[in-house]
């Protein structure tokens, strides 16, 4: 897995809407006489790229395990609780509300600090109502559909103020939903990658309470483990996956829940010491082969990011409904 990621993220390099040769690559990796404007394209726009595709994948994969353990739901995930939709919800309150309350963004650095930290809380607060709630409720499907009523009540706010708002903010808001890995600056990609890797060194800290998990609470605490403070570590660990990914590449689906599951298939284990790497690879895979597809190479168009990764988590999520169905 980790040879095909590295041979993922030469081929997410060398493909787009220009094509680079494998020789003017490797002049540019190693330092030789090349094309000016290939190494511009290489260091400026491609190599960020491929390096978020990989961030993305890792973090919505790690979050959707630890989702799934939590509420021992193999359908939980970001996208399909609506813990994405809480981090859109707070990123359009500050990007469409700030505008529409008639203030300006200070600066740039504030206003990557303000999408970062607005986009935390939403996530953190669905995540808590959601975990608050499971706690009464048993019940698996009602869980899970009281995380799309979240996310669609998020979705009716979120419509209001793009109703409200100025069509310059609105515009680029619409093109932040479609989600995009390419659209991100340096200075995001950095704030980016020290969130993602915060939350993944929480999620291998938690492996071994992770796999407490899968035999219940009770077991938990026969353990020594103290059930809160595991609760605690992978709420702050999602939140930080989850919603800096949601905050600057906008809401991707699918990948959390399906990613999870195509790994166990792959590796054939439910020890979490395998699982959690095995998940954070293969999401780092999955990223940059939908990062390639969207691009269509040899074209000047690109797909929305959402739409490859929903062609991707679909059949999936509907594999494993099946198949519990057929067991139940």
């Amino acid at each position: 897995m980790s040879l095909l990621l590295l041979c993922l993220f030469i081929v997410d390099i060398l493909l787009g809407s220009v094509s680079i040769p494998v020789r003017e690559f490797i002049y540019v990796i190693s330092g030789r006489d090349a094309d000016p404007k290939f190494t511009t394209l290489i260091f400026t726009f491609r190599i960020p790229k491929a390096i978020t595709a990989v961030l993305c994948g890792a973090a919505l994969s790690a979050s959707g395990l630890q989702m799934q353990t939590l509420f021992r739901n193999p359908l939980a995930g970001p996208y399909i609780l609506g813990i994405s939709s809480g981090a859109s919800l707070g990123v359009s309150l500050f990007l469409l509300g700030i505008p529409v309350a008639g203030f300006a963004f200070g600066s740039e650095l504030m206003r990557n600090i303000g999408i970062a930290g607005a986009a935390w809380i939403g996530a953190a607060a669905i995540l808590l109502i959601i975990f608050a709630v499971s706690l009464r409720i048993k019940d698996i499907m009602a869980i899970l559909i009281l995380g799309m009523m979240i996310g669609s009540g998020a979705t009716a706010v979120v419509n209001v103020l793009q109703y409200l708002s100025t069509e310059s903010s609105l515009k680029s808001f619409v093109v932040w939903t479609m989600g995009s890995l390419g659209n991100i600056s340096l200075f995001q990609l950095k704030i980016l990658a020290v969130c993602v890797a915060a939350g993944l060194i929480v999620s291998v800290v938690l492996i071994k309470p992770l796999n407490i998990l899968l035999l219940g609470d009770n077991y938990v605490r026969t353990m020594g483990q103290r059930i809160g403070l595991v609760r605690s570590g992978i709420f702050i660990s999602t939140t930080l996956l989850a919603g800096t990914v949601t905050a600057f590449c906008g809401p991707i689906g699918f990948i959390g829940t399906a990613v999870p599951h195509i790994a166990r298939i792959i590796f054939s284990n439910a020890d979490h010491r395998i699982l959690m790497p095995a998940s954070i690879l293969t999401g780092s895979v999955i990223m940059l082969a939908c990062d390639i597809v969207s691009q269509l190479p040899g074209t000047d168009m690109i797909m929305p990011i959402n739409t490859v990764s929903a062609f991707v988590g679909i059949p999936v999520v509907i594999y494993v409904i099946i198949k519990n169905k057929k067991i139940s």
